[in-house]
């Protein structure tokens, strides 16, 4: 029970007990004043016992009331020190945060508040106190303009409020039990500080990062605010434009900046949302502009190089004007037709045989064409050629002008780099001729057929007689076997001696042009220049001769073995042009090629030494005439074709100029060198590579030589690129040390001479030994070894630099030069990392050659 209900209790108890204490005395005055009469008196004492018994019990009751009263007073007032200390520590914690804190009741009025709470708002002139309502006074605030502006909370952030002194509150509150409040207001001024700094870096970190994203890229940016004025650039469109940063700060309207620069930038003011533009500046830079217009108003320009892509497409448009003009002179139909089965391409032979407008030869539906043939029927030829399978068929169709005829088709896949299919090229070639001639064949065989039966019978006859002249060819054909045993041995002999000999005629050789190039650089009088000149050439001619000797011992000796791989055959007709286009005005001939883009699978070391002989040959046989170099498909195959309209051949020495030896008299230029070899080298290379050749010529008029080459896939992976310009980014040898090895003392010599004219320290030596005798070969400073393979007592060239590279830290940049072609000491080089040269070698060749060692 409570304090309160234990004081009422005692209150009634007393009540009651008064009221006893007066009913006792009433009863005990009656019995005194009316006497004891019968069982009356007993009866009144008897229920004054009870009564008495009653005051007893209640007043034991009220005792133990008062009791029980007492022990709630004095653990009422314990719990009232005890709340006392607990409101004291209460106070004394709020006042101990740093945060603002007040206790509201459920109307909203102050029931507590800390010194914090007090003076934030004492600082601005408002003063807090109990039993304020806080809904007012935060409308008071407002409207004083203490608290300038206010951010509600939602569930996840508490309300934000700013004062008029720039400070900061955070707002914490939570419900009472009696449904008032608990809130706390953090002073986050430092933290809004801190946070508006770290803002306003990071916008300053992002700017800077803008701008130099701006200033590195390969375009020209300019943006343009609403007025017509520059706002930011980066340093691309500065160099393009030629303005300095100081006229765009100073001077910034684009109509004040127009007449500063060639660039046009009258392109913002389209109203196009992207406008495109494309101008070409005096200095010959094509620039494309674009425009971009924002949501704001503002504009941004971009101004691009594209000079390269434009001289691309520029050569792109030349090259489709020369195809259309070759496709055009072609007598076979040619198109090209996409993956979507519609034209993208086609001749003139196509346009004029199926009746195609010039306009309309681009987009028109393969399925709708206007052909005199079912769709239906070309359909399985389309889908396989769509599936990367190149097909041919013949068909029998009509032109526009409704004329019968047979053609062959052929239809070969264009593949990207992936594989992909593309379309696919479309050959059509007239064939009517070929057919009707086939059905006469037949109705031929079919007449021929009782002709054989006649000739049967007349043909056993003759059989007796020719068993008879079998068995004397075959005793001929004993004596031609070993005669052919015979003329292969000596055929052996020859290529053997020949090699050997060369190989010796070699070594001289190299030690002479080397000494003439040495001689030709230190001659002063121009008459002794020209007598050196004329030796150099002989020496040249020389070398032609051997090497041509060479080769055939070489192809005679079966040790030539095509190296197939898949190259870009344009690539090599370009070498090989821009080689023949010194050669012409020697010759006076007119060189002229038309390029083409064709992967094929041939060994091209080879293969450019027979067209190197077919162009020879054309520059030689043709006075004051044309050479072209052109090229032909036909099916998986390309036929490369050397045209000149020089003397021509007879048709009774076609077959002879294949021949070993064999030179032919209707040029007298042809006779100015050479062995008549050429040819025959051609006829030999072609067997190795097995690439078939052809002739065709008019006596009179020209000649044609051909070679035929399998179209090849393109290689996966990158091409490798060549060091060369590299190495030649510096030509100075000046200083450099060069360690030779050589037995040959007439070309140690010539090679000292010449490599002392470039300015080179030269150590020359027979062998190893000699060579250590003179220098230290483990720690001398030197650049290059050079060293030659065949050397005395059974010494060579490889074991030379193996032992000298041993001893060094570091191995040496080493150049062989020998006189031995075999393959097997190119593999032992190459596994080594040696570089390779075979001799004779010309200057500029040796030169070039250190200088790609050295680089």
């Amino acid at each position: 029970m409570t304090n309160k209900e234990l004081q009422q209790e005692l209150a009634q108890l007393r009540q009651q007990n008064e009221k006893l204490k007066k009913i006792n005395r009433v009863l005990m005055q009656r019995i005194e004043e009316s006497g004891s009469l019968g069982n009356q008196p007993y009866a009144t004492f008897e229920h004054s016992v009870q009564l008495a018994q009653q005051v007893q019990d209640k007043t034991r009751i009220l005792n133990e009331t008062l009791a029980e009263l007492e022990r709630s007073n004095r653990a009422l007032k314990q719990a009232n020190e005890q709340a006392n200390i607990f409101k004291q520590r209460f106070i004394d914690a709020i006042e101990s945060i740093s945060d603002a804190f007040v206790l509201l009741d459920s109307d909203g009025r102050i029931i507590l508040q800390n010194s914090h709470f007090l003076n934030y708002w004492k600082k601005v002139g408002l003063k807090t106190e109990q039993g304020t309502n806080l809904n007012d006074f935060k409308a008071l605030a407002k409207t004083r303009g203490i608290i300038s502006q206010a951010y509600p909370g939602n569930a996840n952030q508490n309300p934000v409020y700013k004062l008029s002194d720039n400070r900061w509150f955070q707002l914490s509150e939570r419900r009472t039990r009696e449904g008032g409040w608990v809130m706390l207001y953090t002073d986050i001024t430092a933290l809004k500080m801190a946070e508006s700094a770290r803002y306003e870096q990071a916008m300053a970190q992002k700017s800077k990062l803008l701008q130099n994203l701006v200033d590195n890229l390969s375009q020209g940016v300019i943006m343009i605010s609403s007025h017509n004025q520059v706002e930011v650039w980066n340093q691309r469109f500065i160099e393009m434009s030629k303005l300095s940063p100081q006229m765009l700060r100073s001077n910034p309207f684009l109509q004040n900046l127009t007449a500063s620069t060639e660039l046009d930038l009258s392109l913002t003011d389209s109203t196009r949302n992207d406008a495109h533009k494309v101008q070409k500046l005096t200095n010959g830079t094509v620039v494309e502009m674009r425009s971009h217009r924002l949501s704001n108003g503002k504009t941004i320009n971009t101004y691009t190089d594209i000079t390269a892509a434009h001289q691309y497409a520029e050569s792109l448009r030349e090259s489709e004007s020369r195809l259309r003009l070759i496709t055009d002179n072609v007598p076979a139909m040619i198109a090209y037709v996409g993956a979507d089965l519609t034209f993208q391409f086609t001749n003139k032979v196509y346009q004029d045989w199926y009746g195609r407008e010039s306009g309309e030869r681009y987009g028109v539906d393969l399925v709708n064409q206007r052909v005199n043939s079912q769709f239906e029927q070309l359909q399985p030829y389309v889908t396989r050629a769509l599936q990367g399978e190149s097909v041919s068929f013949e068909v029998e169709e009509s032109n526009h002008l409704g004329q019968p005829a047979y053609l062959h088709k052929s239809y070969v896949p264009n593949r990207d780099a992936n594989g992909s299919v593309l379309g696919f090229f479309v050959l059509v070639r007239d064939i009517t001729t070929r057919i009707k001639s086939a059905i006469a064949l037949q109705k031929a065989h079919d007449s021929l057929e009782v002709r054989v039966n006649e000739r049967t019978a007349q043909l056993q006859k003759l059989n007796h007689v020719l068993q008879n002249e079998v068995e004397e060819r075959r005793r001929v054909q004993l004596n031609l076997t070993a005669a052919k045993r015979e003329a292969e041995q000596a055929n052996a002999s020859k290529s053997k001696f020949l090699a050997a000999v060369s190989h010796d005629l070699l070594q001289p050789l190299n030690a002479a042009q080397l000494f003439t190039s040495t001689l030709s650089s230190q001659i002063p009088q121009q008459a002794d220049e020209k007598l050196v000149g004329s030796i150099s050439n002989s020496l040249d001619d020389l070398e032609n001769l051997i090497s041509t000797l060479v080769d055939i011992s070489k192809l005679d000796a079966g040790v030539v073995k095509a190296d197939k791989h898949h190259f870009n055959l344009g690539e090599l007709l370009i070498n090989l042009v821009n080689e023949y286009q010194h050669q012409s005005a020697q010759f006076n001939v007119a060189l002229k090629h038309v390029p083409v883009n064709a992967i094929v699978h041939s060994d091209s070391v080879l293969l450019a030494r027979i067209l190197r002989n077919f162009l020879s040959n054309a520059f030689r046989y043709t006075d004051n005439g044309k050479v072209l170099l052109g090229c032909r498909r036909k099916a998986d195959h390309i036929t490369i074709q050397v045209w000149d309209n020089g003397s021509g051949i007879a048709q009774d020495q076609l077959s002879e100029i294949f021949k070993e030896f064999k030179r032919l008299s209707t040029s007298q230029k042809a006779f100015r060198n050479g062995l008549g070899l050429g040819l025959a080298i051609v006829d030999k290379l072609s067997t190795v590579l097995q690439h078939p050749i052809e002739v065709d010529s008019v006596e009179g008029k020209g000649s044609v030589f051909s070679v035929t080459v399998p179209i090849g896939a393109p290689e996966s992976g990158k091409k490798e690129h060549t060091h060369i310009n590299h190495a030649l980014a510096s030509t100075d040898l000046t200083g450099r040390k060069i360690w030779l090895v050589d037995n040959d003392a007439s070309i140690c010599e010539a090679m000292k001479q010449l490599l002392g004219k470039w300015q080179c320290e030269v150590t020359t030596a027979a062998s190893f030994e000699q060579l250590r005798s003179q220098v230290n070969l483990g720690s001398d400073i030197v650049d290059l070894l050079i060293v030659d393979y065949h050397l005395d007592n059974d010494e060579n060239g490889l074991d030379v630099a193996v032992e000298v590279n041993q001893l060094r830290e570091k191995p040496l940049p080493t150049l062989m030069i020998t006189a031995n072609y075999s393959d097997e000491l190119k593999a032992q080089v190459k596994t080594h990392g040696i570089l390779l040269l075979n001799k004779p070698v010309k200057p500029m060749k040796l030169k070039t050659s250190i200088f790609f060692l050295l680089k």
